[in-house]
């Protein structure tokens, strides 16, 4: 199915309302068992980690020169506060007292340490208050933002405000700093997140004041040169530092996914948002050229992006290397986001197809089975002997086993907080038609619209819709399916299947075993074909099939058996040829034989989970 983009002229008006999670109770099915991994074992774990790493204690700004706490970092107020926000997710749906308590704690040092002019910040306070916003690039106003979500987030939990206080108090500060005196010595953030941030604390509050900011934030960004302090340069021409951050043009004038790939999703999806509230057609069609450049030529088939380690970056149009693949949890986190806030725009299938994409592949490989390991990278190829190869001169390679935390620890409390909130993901509304967006077992109540959805997908492609207080119910035919079925008169529209809402609707999706291949202008994976059955993709381990996976391929048509997994997915045997050498020399005239076998494939997903093994996504092809 081939999804179009819609010409935002021909519009004048926003569209599509999504539902907030705290409206979506997700009930069963295999998100629904993540997201209570994440409820019972990971948020628990991340909050351990960050107390062994003294996260947690510098917010008591206790820290000092030659004592026996650790020395803060620049960003770990962010850190702490994706953490809070996942906290506060599951505080809105869960009497929790305990976690509670935790998140209390962290709210009573902010309220004692807050500076008496609003200011905030863990590190600047203690370690260097005479050169507060004086580097764009120390994450002062990311690490704001960050709070500024939290506390929005814990608000709405709760109904607590001392936290909202105070950060309305810092966002005030903010304004004087930046917007009435311009005494910042920087005009717009190094990293972008305060701008969805204060989006937020609008939608939250009413105040207008805080979208003036994020509007000045997005507006002055590339409108000037912005200065690098002397020690922090980068290596680079001025041009290429303002790349990284998107500070090369005006953002409305830009087209190209640049730079650091975290940076680009925060900032798209804060252009969307605000394109969203100012019904700004000038700043939306920026978002579209955006999506179109990054999701059709710098998207991995797992929804990563960013395919370097230099910068966190993209690169050119279809470079995206398998075994190097940076491909940052977070990045594909950010991509869900940016998709997200594009819906809100743009009643398009293509965004929830890839929130979905994103979701079950490039976000959730970032993630043990076990709630408590991460990946900050997620490679789509591992040869285990290529580490050990070449000491003096080896490329640089991703880790191949999760770990608990990490130095910049900002995918562990991102994950809290995506997997706390799928429920935002689920449903849409416009004019009398209830969207189904993403297939999860779930309970809509919200403003007399009342929906039950019952699916074990992916497992299965059999969703069934029961909605009141519509018209319409309008179900997202995945771009990935070929062929369905409905059991009413129906309509498609942007790639929804349009249905009456007089009865319970059934949809079966067929989540037949499909080959995919990349395109041909993407140059490592000429010659080779991967593996998906609904939106999920797989990839073969050596654990199961032995190391050297390059000797296998597959045929196009290939036979394959699909049968219960050990990971809450289905598995995938797949028909393969194994190629042997017919002699034992380096280099023979002889073409090696293809023997006949099969090759067992794991959800990618998945990849990791039983000790260090060669992988790969892409096979082959016969």
């Amino acid at each position: 199915m081939s999804i179009k983009f819609t010409n935002f002229s021909k519009r004048s008006t926003i569209i599509m309302k999504t539902f907030y999670h705290s409206a979506v109770k997700l009930t069963s099915g295999y998100l629904y068992e993540k997201q209570e991994l994440n409820r019972k074992i990971t948020v628990n774990a991340v909050y351990d980690r960050f107390s062994d790493t003294g996260r947690f204690e510098a917010f008591k700004f206790n820290y000092t020169e030659g004592g026996d706490k650790l020395k803060p970092h620049f960003f770990w107020d962010s850190d702490v506060a994706k953490w809070m926000e996942g906290a506060a997710y599951i505080l809105s749906k869960n009497d929790d007292p305990a976690l509670e308590e935790k998140v209390d704690a962290v709210v009573e040092d902010i309220k004692r340490n807050q500076g008496e002019d609003g200011y905030f910040n863990i590190y600047f306070t203690v370690i260097a208050p005479e050169k507060r916003f004086t580097d764009r690039d120390k994450h002062e106003l990311y690490c704001a933002g960050h709070l500024m979500e939290a506390a929005v987030a814990y608000s709405e939990a709760k109904g607590k405000n001392d936290f909202l206080d105070c950060m309305e108090r810092y966002a005030d500060y903010i304004y004087k700093v930046f917007i009435e005196e311009k005494s910042a010595g920087f005009t717009t953030p190094g990293h972008e997140e305060i701008e969805f941030a204060l989006i937020r604390m609008y939608r939250h509050t009413g105040k207008k004041k805080y979208l003036e900011m994020a509007k000045f934030f997005i507006d002055e960004r590339g409108m000037r040169l912005e200065e690098y302090p002397g020690e922090n340069k980068m290596k680079l021409s001025d041009w290429e530092c303002s790349k990284y951050n998107q500070s090369h043009m005006p953002v409305r004038k830009q087209s190209e996914a640049v730079g650091h790939s975290v940076r680009a999703m925060y900032l798209y999806m804060a252009m969307a948002a605000l394109a969203k509230e100012t019904s700004d057609k000038e700043l939306a069609d920026a978002c579209r050229r955006l999506w179109e450049d990054t999701v059709t030529k710098k998207m991995y088939v797992t929804g990563g992006i960013g395919s370097t380690h230099m910068g966190e970056c993209f690169t050119h149009p279809y470079d995206l290397p398998n075994d190097t693949a940076y491909a940052e949890t977070c990045a594909a986190i950010g991509l869900a986001f940016f998709a997200h806030n594009m819906l809100g725009l743009e009643n398009n299938a293509m965004y929830a197809d890839v929130i979905e994409r994103a979701l079950y592949n490039g976000v959730l490989s970032g993630y043990s089975q076990n709630g408590k390991g991460f990946f900050y990278e997620n490679p789509l190829e591992i040869n285990l002997s290529e580490r050990f190869a070449n000491p003096w001169g080896k490329k640089r390679l991703p880790i191949t086993e999760r770990v608990e935390c990490f130095k910049c620890s900002c995918c562990p409390p991102n994950i809290v907080r995506v997997m706390s909130s799928l429920g935002n993901y689920v449903y849409g509304y416009e004019d009398g038609t209830l969207y189904v967006n993403q297939f999860i077992s779930s309970e809509l109540n919200e403003d007399g619209i009342l929906c039950k959805m019952t699916t074990d997908y992916p497992r299965t492609g059999v969703i069934s819709v029961r909605a009141e207080g519509v018209e319409r119910v309008a179900v997202r035919i995945p771009a990935w399916c070929d062929s369905f079925k409905i059991n009413a008169p129906y309509t498609i529209e942007n790639g929804y299947a349009v249905v009456k809402a007089d009865r319970e609707i059934t949809v079966e999706l067929d989540m037949a075993v499909k080959t995919v291949w990349a395109n041909t202008d993407v140059a490592r994976d000429a010659g080779r074909v991967c593996v998906m059955r609904g939106p999920i993709v797989y990839c073969a381990e050596g654990v199961d099939n032995g190391n050297n996976l390059h000797r296998f391929s597959i045929s196009a048509d290939f036979g394959y058996t699909v049968s219960e997994g050990e990971f809450g997915l289905p598995e995938i045997t797949v028909d393969a040829y194994k190629a042997e050498s017919t002699d034992d020399i380096l280099y023979s005239n002889k073409a090696p034989e293809n023997k006949m076998t099969q090759l067992k494939l794991i959800p990618y997903n998945s990849f990791a989970n039983r000790g260090e093994s060669d992988m790969s996504v892409w096979i082959r092809e016969k």
